[in-house]
């Protein structure tokens, strides 16, 4: 597994994770939780998904190598 893969599949797995957290946000009556988990999803967001996605768009820049979707797209369809 290439790291394009892997910082691909990290960020995927970061967005599930949001999007998670917002689920649970409104699905929830608890005020509290609602809070905690709207919370959560923000930071999540903020702090982890932004920087990831930056690193992986200047990853993808420096190693054109690593442009997985781009990669994906363009392998012959069986």
């Amino acid at each position: 597994m290439t790291v394009g893969t892997k910082l691909h599949q990290t960020l995927v797995q970061c967005e599930g994770a949001l999007a998670q957290f917002k689920s649970f946000a409104l699905d929830t009556e608890n005020p509290q939780a609602k809070a905690l988990y709207s919370h959560l999803a923000d930071v999540m967001d903020r702090e982890i998904i932004q920087p990831l996605r930056s690193r992986v768009n200047q990853t993808e820049a420096e190693e054109p190598q690593y442009k997985v979707y781009q990669q994906a797209m363009q392998q012959p369809k069986p």
